[in-house]
């Protein structure tokens, strides 16, 4: 099964859209609660990301009877250090996004942290790809 969200840098009050449609079909597949529990706080944290540092972004899904593979490819500024950027508590967010909540450097850290893998690439002024799998089993 295909799904596919475009995701709208700024737009704060539709952060979550995508990642609730994907919680919403594995619940119908029956995937176990705890594994859509580690995939929708991943898909959150990737959304709002896009949301908070990016001009626009797409979510595509793939589900198979094994595992979830999602790639969140984005527009944007891109991360000019990664390694730095996955460091609990690093954070690039402007002072509007950390007023509203969000942006306090914990998104990378716990999306590796619920995923089974993770591959962040970026390209400063381009744009942001990563692509995780979480296993069903």
């Amino acid at each position: 099964m295909k799904m596919q969200f475009d995701i709208a840098g700024g737009d704060f009050s539709a952060a979550g859209g995508a990642s609730s449609e994907v919680k919403k079909t594995l619940k119908q597949l029956n995937i176990p609660p705890a594994t859509i529990r580690r995939i929708a706080v991943a898909l959150y944290e990737a959304e709002v990301n896009v949301v908070a540092h990016a001009y626009s972004g797409v979510m595509s899904v793939e589900i198979s009877p094994t595992n979830i593979w999602v790639q969140i490819a984005d527009k944007g500024p891109g991360i000019p250090n990664i390694d730095k950027a996955m460091e609990e508590g690093f954070s690039t967010a402007s002072d509007h996004v950390r007023q509203m909540g969000f942006g306090a450097g914990m998104g990378l850290p716990n999306i590796k942290k619920n995923t089974d893998s993770m591959e962040l690439k970026s390209v400063p002024g381009e744009g942001t790809t990563l692509e995780i799998t979480v296993n069903f089993n």
